[in-house]
């Protein structure tokens, strides 16, 4: 009664069957057969234990109109409905589709509050109701502020100088969180972030001087494109200083969460006396940095209301050796190793392939482009979650997926094999090992015509290729192949268009995992049959 209709079913006859499912997937509702279990209670509590993500609906099933007791007892036990005998579909897809909506919602809360606070104090508001006020002891606090902010606002219309903000700031936050730092407000034109202060990770102020130069380099790409097109352009400066400060959060109806002390003032200082385009630090940071950074000695400047003055440095780039492709401009793979973070930069390779593709595909490629690309990324993300697999395999899944197409910059003959190559010459270069390039030509060759994928990574990579195929647009996204078709000229009526869709859907093409047979295969045999349809009319 619940296949189909997005419904992604996993069934399990025992709780040890169950429990690895619920470890390795976040699961939003599970049922529970109370009759096929002699103590359904215990194992409700142990699937709540189990339950790693903490975010599930359970709702307990019985045939047996004697197992009500049972059924009261599992709702005090933490159950939120039950269904029970006779079974009616519509009631029972409703039910079910009531707690989708509820779980989805759980989700979007989570996400607004994983927004709003870090992770940790999320966790310990969850566990204690409350957060206690933690002192840092080397806690790094980074300040961004545009220079001439007020003067350009003047001449800017209120909603394109909020829309301006919002573009400068959403790559800040992208940049911040690619090192792992936490955000903690703007404050009209200026930025704070913090590091070492709410999560765990090694090196604070190596991350937050490798966030404050990719901040630097954006801002000054930014400009210089400005300047070619003559148009106006921002410029911003930079200051961090490390040193002791309180976290907490204050407020009784509206909580906000911020940092207090001479560390925060500090850094603050150090901003406001940066030169324009230029980073600041101070030398509690270029004492711990310096051999992996260049830095411009300053001498001691004065901190106003404070009083005293500190040692202050320009952070102008990382060192040659330290630095991928020793350009000085991204973290080799051993510093990001180094940082707590993953020795590969996908976020850099990504630009770099999306850019190649966008540049270098011919215009007759509408099939195979670049929203294709990103399509078949975006698949690959979402099955690979909904299968549990691990954040490692899904950044070389999503590198597979990027490279897939890529050989149609050069032909649609053996386009994999040339993807291939694109991929083992360019990996190494941003962090990838023998080995990890070793799985993402194994994904890319999997999506040649007649080989079979063998592991989960490769499945999903076929499963994601071809996710289309059982979704509403899949006409939409057909008739754009028949375009490239025709563009090599490989010409087809009508009819044979339909003949050639059928044999490929219903003859060829088949789904691998779990996920993707559960939420695309019913939309594929709809097409099967409306192409049927079609075909019909055009014979009779």
């Amino acid at each position: 009664m619940l296949a189909g209709s997005g419904n992604n079913v996993l069934l399990a006859d025992s709780l040890e069957d169950a429990t690895p499912i619920l470890e390795r997937k976040e699961v939003g509702i599970v049922l529970v057969n109370v009759e096929e279990s002699k103590d359904a209670i215990e194992q409700l509590k142990e699937i709540q234990k189990e339950n790693t993500f903490g975010n599930q609906y359970i709702i307990l099933i019985s045939k047996d109109p004697r197992a009500s007791g049972k059924l009261v007892k599992g709702i005090k036990q933490g159950a939120v409905d039950y269904i029970s005998a006779p079974f009616s579909p519509n009631l029972i897809r409703s039910k079910i589709e009531v707690y989708k909506s509820l779980f989805y919602k759980d989700q979007r809360i989570a996400q607004l509050l994983s927004n709003i606070f870090p992770d940790s104090i999320l966790g310990e508001l969850s566990n204690v109701g409350k957060f206690s006020p933690k002192r840092i002891q080397n806690g790094v606090v980074l300040f961004t502020d545009f220079v001439d902010f007020s003067s350009k606002a003047k001449n800017i219309h209120p909603l394109e100088l909020i829309k301006r903000l919002e573009y400068y700031f959403t790559k800040f936050d992208d940049i911040v969180e690619k090192y792992k730092l936490e955000k903690i407000k703007t404050i009209g034109d200026a930025y704070m972030a913090l590091s070492g202060v709410t999560e765990n990770m090694p090196r604070p102020a190596i991350r937050a001087c490798l966030a404050a130069l990719e901040i630097r380099d954006f801002m000054r790409n930014e400009r210089d494109i400005a300047i070619a097109m003559r148009k106006d352009f921002w410029e911003i400066r930079i200051g961090l200083h490390m040193g002791p400060l309180v976290a907490g959060i204050i407020g009784s109806s509206k909580f906000s969460f911020d940092v207090w002390g001479d560390t925060v003032n500090i850094a603050s200082r150090a901003e406001e006396v940066t030169k324009s385009g230029n980073i600041t630090i101070t030398s509690n940071i270029a004492d711990g940095i310096g051999s992996y950074f260049e830095t411009i000695p300053r001498g001691k400047i004065d901190i106003h209301k404070r009083g005293g003055s500190i040692e202050m440095f320009y952070l102008s780039k990382l060192k040659g050796q330290h630095s991928m492709g020793g350009n000085g401009l991204y973290p080799s793979a051993k510093l990001r190793t180094i940082c707590g973070l993953a020795s590969m930069d996908f976020d850099q390779m990504r630009v770099n392939i999306l850019t190649r593709l966008r540049s270098l595909l011919p215009e007759t490629v509408v099939y195979h482009d670049v929203p294709h690309t990103l399509n078949v990324e975006k698949a690959a993300i979402r099955y690979a979650k909904l299968e549990g697999v691990d954040d490692e395999s899904i950044l070389l899944l999503r590198t597979a997926a990027l490279f897939h197409d890529a050989g149609y910059i050069h032909s649609s003959k053996d386009n994999e094999d040339f993807g291939i190559g694109m991929a083992k010459a360019m990996l190494p270069n941003f962090g990838y090992s023998d080995i990890q390039v070793d799985i993402v030509e194994r994904i890319i060759n999997c999506t040649k015509k007649n080989v079979e994928p063998q592991d989960l990574l490769e499945k999903i990579m076929c499963d994601a290729d071809h996710d289309y195929l059982g979704r509403p647009d899949y006409y939409a996204i057909a008739n754009k192949l028949r375009q490239e078709y025709a563009q090599e000229g490989r010409t087809m009526t009508d009819k044979e268009w339909i003949m050639y869709q059928l044999n490929f859907l219903d003859g060829v093409h088949e789904y691998y995992t779990e996920t993707a047979k559960n939420i695309r295969n019913i939309g594929k045999q709809a097409r099967i049959q409306e192409l049927r349809s079609k075909l019909e009319q055009t014979e009779a």
